[in-house]
């Protein structure tokens, strides 16, 4: 673990950064959009208008933090579910997987006590309760149910587009996408985690301690499942990196294959004639 810490201090610093901000950015825009005193409430009276803009709103945020420096060096994982299923997948070292996740809890911490620090009172409004995530009126089972199904669709994406080459540098513009979509819809059933550090800070500073084994529980299930779907329709070897964004000058610290896709990109992109006369060439003597 020392070495580990000493190697790899700046990927475990960059996941809690980047939790942090996330989850300044909902505490902000939470109070914007959900705190009877602010003018957006006034001018938008309808819930399920703000809901949709807060959607957009957390949407480019995590669109931001992936594509951001530190996102990608630590591979914007930003949640352990995310990290335990890569490390499921091969690509992540056990005490990488154990610092990211710790790492990920204190960043969340720290940015809901920074948030609160800033924005006071307003972020511990009944109304907003420091966006905590709690089951909506369908109930609790609800509530589990759709956090295992958001999360099997958020990593089964996930999968998917970072490991084809033509897709892999929009990875970052999909989970943006499926966050603002999965906000505007599905919050009303189960406050939209799909991350146990997220809700874990969330419910610190709000005391909602009861629902927190949902948040615990159903993300992993849910990205593991995927993960099982996953490498058993392409195979474990199709998985190559557990990057959100690798598309980028820094350094990667997990089990890493991405220059095998990228070649094979750019393999690709060829021209047919070429790449018909390059096992002739190879076979050439001098």
């Amino acid at each position: 673990m020392r070495a580990a810490l000493r190697a790899h201090w700046p990927e475990y610093l960059a996941e809690a950064a980047g939790l942090a901000l996330f989850m300044v950015s909902a505490c902000a825009f939470g109070a914007l959009f959900g705190h009877p005193g602010s003018p957006v409430v006034g001018f938008l009276p309808d819930p399920t208008v703000r809901r949709v803009l807060m959607g957009l709103a957390m949407g480019l945020t995590a669109i931001g933090l992936i594509l951001s420096p530190w996102g990608q060096r630590s591979g914007a994982h930003f949640n352990p579910a995310t990290t335990l299923t890569f490390w499921r997948l091969g690509k992540v070292a056990a005490v990488d997987a154990g610092l990211y996740a710790l790492f990920q809890a204190a960043g969340g911490l720290a940015g809901v006590l920074a948030a609160a620090l800033v924005l006071g009172d307003a972020v511990g409004h009944p109304a907003v309760r420091y966006v905590a995530t709690v089951p909506g009126g369908a109930g609790t089972a609800a509530a589990f149910l759709a956090e295992a199904v958001i999360t099997f669709l958020l990593m089964g994406v996930v999968l998917r587009a970072s490991n084809t080459p033509g897709l892999a540098r929009f990875t970052p513009l999909f989970v943006g996408a499926l966050v603002a979509t999965y906000i505007g819809v599905e919050a009303p059933v189960s406050g939209m985690s799909m991350n146990p550090a997220r809700s874990l800070a969330s419910a610190a500073f709000a005391g909602a301690w009861a629902p927190l084994w949902i948040y615990f529980l159903a993300p992993p299930v849910g990205m593991l499942l995927a993960a099982e779907v996953y490498v058993r329709r392409h195979g474990r070897v199709r998985v190559f990196c557990a990057k959100l964004h690798h598309d980028n000058g820094q350094r990667c610290i997990f089990r890493c294959r991405y220059g095998e896709m990228a070649a094979s990109r750019a393999r690709a992109r060829r021209p047919r004639a070429a790449v018909a006369l390059e096992p002739r060439l190879k076979g050439a003597r001098p």
